[in-house]
């Protein structure tokens, strides 16, 4: 799949199908997250991965915000290193390359970011020195996501020439 049309066509997955994504599929999924650049190359990042039901229903009850994560096929939870400047923009660029990397392989995918601090750090054994800067749960949809359009603001409403209100020239 052309990047482009990867980016223009991932939608967020939340309702999974239940079948099983494969070792490869995974695989891929974090030599995405791997390859992703850092601040400074500090590759800070550590990424949890979670792929019996028991872990992914456990990270789901530790969430906030992510109950629907307990039907995925696996979750990946992204840890990182506070002192790192930038921190929480390294997690939002692995975690992009990891959901494109899926979407790429028929996989879909849903982040979040509410955890329950001091008990997912418990249950997933998480050093002190790295904070849960997000979740992903992966799968095959159960929902049918082709030829959905997103549902985004035009450039003209969000991009500017030169100052803020300046309308696009390109």
């Amino acid at each position: 799949m052309d990047t482009f049309d990867a980016v223009a066509t991932k939608l967020e997955t939340r309702q999974f199908d239940g079948k099983k994504v494969r070792a490869e599929v995974i695989s891929k999924v974090l030599e995405a997250a791997r390859l992703t650049g850092s601040s400074n190359n500090t590759q800070h990042w550590r990424f949890i991965v979670l792929s019996d039901p028991k872990d992914v229903s456990r990270l789901a009850e530790d969430s906030t915000t992510g109950l629907w994560v307990k039907g995925a096929s696996f979750a990946v939870l992204i840890l990182a290193n506070p002192k790192v400047n930038g921190y929480l923009i390294d997690v939002g660029r692995a975690l992009q390359d990891m959901q494109l990397a899926a979407w790429n392989l028929g996989v879909g995918s849903g982040i979040f970011t509410g955890f329950n601090q001091e008990k997912l750090k418990k249950d997933f054994q998480i050093p002190d020195d790295l904070v849960p800067g997000a979740a992903l749960g992966f799968g095959y949809s159960a929902v049918k996501k082709t030829g959905k359009k997103k549902k985004r603001n035009p450039l003209s409403q969000i991009a500017f020439s030169g100052k803020y209100g300046q309308p696009l020239s390109l």
